[in-house]
């Protein structure tokens, strides 16, 4: 078997679907899947399960043992050089004596970039570079994200219906998708680290905002005014932890009981999206999903904390001329002021339609929006 061509291909979407089984589990680290394969034939797999365990080239060159020498290893992401949590991949790599090194993607890491590939070809291993590049920085787009920027890759997601609502003149929300889409949504929660709301949204919905799954995210609110509900479902800390933003000495004996039922709360002087972000950042994030209303949306739209958009479409119309929109007002007057979504993808799920796309990367500032 001549491992090239559509073999390294396959072999490579193969690495991919081992770092999937650790979503939402490696923060800060990348989601990473390595093959090795002797004559043909696979001898060795492994994925990084979590930040602090052994990355995945080593769990393959555990299970391919003696097997490894002269093989071929298949790697999603540049093995690393340095000394972290764990030893150099690299080094193991070298020592297992592997003949050939097939690598997706250069880890966008500094400390990494380049460094990995140079050491094994310092040690006359055959390296080549790129191969399913584009599904490789799509499965670590958050992390490329993180390290690129300094801050974690920021989701929002909503449902609407075919009129643009994404709830009633009353405020009547349940359900304007079907339940496939809300099993969607549940998986989506369990791939992230975080999951922002707003006040109104607790207010109005009592949200779980638990993937229903073995990871779930940790559940954040931001309300300025902690205005908010002690009976509220975010409340139980048991099932998923839970932090509060809020403004410096907003309602004392309101943070005194939301702390006594185990939840986090954080006064802030600039309570705004990307302070929310930068602390997640600080925190190890690498996915944040919003979930929250049009008023918060707006905000971390021009904020720069948002840089993907899934749009959920029910195809229902609803009505009523103050029905709430899931983006409120970011000050554009002209059509040409739009945010135009780029790399766009749809699918149907169940009755319901996913659109999926990111932001342009000029960004907005909150300077440029009426915030009144």
């Amino acid at each position: 078997m001549d491992n090239s061509g559509m073999d390294d291909r396959a072999l490579m979407q193969r690495c991919l679907t081992l770092a999937r089984r650790a979503l939402g589990r490696t923060a800060p680290n990348p989601l990473v899947g390595s093959v090795i394969v002797q004559a043909g034939t696979i001898v060795g797999e492994g994925f990084h399960p979590a930040a602090g365990q052994p990355h995945a080239e080593v769990f393959a060159l555990r299970e391919a043992g003696d097997r490894a020498h002269g093989a071929t290893l298949y790697v999603n992401l540049e093995p690393c050089n340095h000394y972290g949590r764990t030893p150099p991949c690299s080094e193991a790599i070298v020592a297992a004596g592997v003949q050939r090194v097939v690598v997706g993607m250069v880890d966008p890491d500094p400390r990494v970039s380049g460094g990995g590939i140079a050491r094994l070809r310092q040690a006359g291993i055959e390296v080549t570079v790129g191969i399913e590049e584009a599904d490789c920085r799509k499965l670590n787009e958050a992390f490329v994200h993180r390290i690129v920027h300094q801050r974690p890759f920021g989701i929002l997601k909503y449902a609407m219906t075919l009129d643009g609502k994404i709830a009633t003149t009353t405020g009547h929300s349940a359900w304007v998708t079907g339940a496939a889409a809300r099993a969607e949504v549940h998986q989506l929660r369990a791939t992230c680290d975080a999951v922002i709301v707003g006040g109104n949204t607790v207010r109005r919905d009592n949200p779980l905002l638990t993937s229903r799954q073995a990871t779930t995210p940790l559940r954040v609110v931001m309300s300025r005014s902690l205005d908010l509900p002690l009976d509220a479902q975010l409340w139980q800390t048991a099932i998923a932890p839970t932090l509060v933003f809020t403004e410096a000495t907003a309602k004392p004996d309101v943070q005194k009981v939301l702390r006594q039922q185990g939840v986090e709360v954080i006064e802030s002087t600039s309570l705004t999206p990307a302070a929310v972000m930068a602390h997640l950042y600080d925190r190890g994030c690498l996915s944040v999903l919003w979930e929250c209303g049009g008023t918060l949306a707006a905000r971390a739209i021009a904020d720069g904390a948002i840089q993907k958009v899934l749009a959920f479409v029910a195809p229902k119309i609803i009505g009523g001329s103050t029905a709430p929109s899931p983006v409120s007002d970011l000050g554009f007057t002209t059509m040409t002021e739009a945010l135009l979504l780029e790399q766009l993808q749809w699918r149907s799920i169940g009755s319901d339609l996913l659109i999926e796309g990111y932001l342009p990367i000029e960004r907005l500032t909150l300077k440029d929006i009426r915030t009144n």
